[in-house]
């Protein structure tokens, strides 16, 4: 239906001030990293304008930055695994109980409104070794001391420990999401499933995860941005490169090695990574849709 002149006139008024902000807090850093990642730059001396030398040396020539990627795709699963697949076992679970539901659904969703720094200094107590710290203390009761290790000083073990985090806090946020989501399937449908004899999991296959698709795409989209883009409790509980990311590693190049061309060039990377990442999710989705 189409709306009516005044209608549209007002739409845009109030459409146009909150595109004005989006523009100037979102597309303009992007472009003015675009143009960065072009120079040479240590924040004082004039920029020294050097084509794609920055791209070329991060792409071929820089080992560290490599690694962080790989790291960045670690975490990129860790926390998929733990926000999507948790989020979507405890909305179903939400489903099948009544008594105690809004006290779940509060305590699932406490971390992702808690501080990230208050969430960072948590995670390094439960790692720690000295004093000991609540998951060394845990291994030590179940009997199994010969694990307790330092976490976040282990090579083999850093990564994983930086990530649980991540994955921990924003798993009840999209819970939620996903919760309403199941709430809005309409009961006609569940019901006359019902009657034609389905089980608990055709319940879900059948009904009602194509109904909700829409939201998890959304919420897919959401995750895997985010931890695309995570930066805070790595930066907070890492300083080794086997726990760094592409994110801290270009802090650290424009902020330690006041490198800013440089790390415009890994901030480039990172939207277009993300880019890349959105449309996969919609030709994954797509695909399973027309199969």
């Amino acid at each position: 239906m189409m709306l009516p002149s005044r209608s549209k006139k007002s739409v845009l008024i109030f459409l146009l001030p909150p595109l004005l902000f989006y523009g100037a807090g979102v597309l303009l850093p992007v472009v003015q990293s675009l143009v960065l990642s072009f120079f040479s730059w240590d924040g004082i001396s004039d920029m020294e304008f050097v084509g794609f030398s920055n791209y070329a040396q991060m792409l071929s020539n820089d080992s560290v930055f490599w690694q962080a990627f790989g790291n960045s795709m670690v975490y990129l699963v860790i926390c998929l695994t733990l926000q999507l697949g948790g989020a979507l076992l405890v909305a179903t679970l939400l489903l099948q109980i009544t008594k105690g539901r809004d006290l779940i659904k509060t305590l699932y969703l406490l971390p992702a409104v808690i501080s990230t720094v208050a969430i960072g200094f948590l995670f390094q107590r439960i790692y720690s070794v000295d004093p000991v710290g609540l998951l060394n203390r845990l291994l030590d009761f179940v009997g199994l001391s010969g694990l307790q290790q330092a976490w976040l000083s282990n090579p083999s073990t850093i990564l994983a420990a930086v990530s649980f985090p991540e994955g921990w806090r924003f798993s009840g946020l999209y819970m939620l999401i996903i919760y309403a989501a199941f709430m809005a399937v309409p009961t006609e449908l569940e019901e006359a499933a019902k009657l034609d004899g389905v089980n608990n999991w055709q319940m879900f296959s059948k009904i009602r995860f194509p109904y909700i698709r829409p939201v998890w795409i959304t919420t897919t989209i959401m995750a895997v941005t985010y931890a695309l883009r995570g930066f805070d409790i790595p930066y907070l509980l890492s300083n080794s490169r086997y726990g760094q990311l592409v994110t801290t590693y270009m802090y650290r190049t424009a902020f330690t090695n006041t490198n800013y061309g440089y790390a415009s060039a890994m901030a480039v990377f990172i939207v277009v990574e993300c880019l890349v990442a959105v449309g996969l999710i919609f030709a994954f989705m797509r695909r399973k849709v027309d199969e």
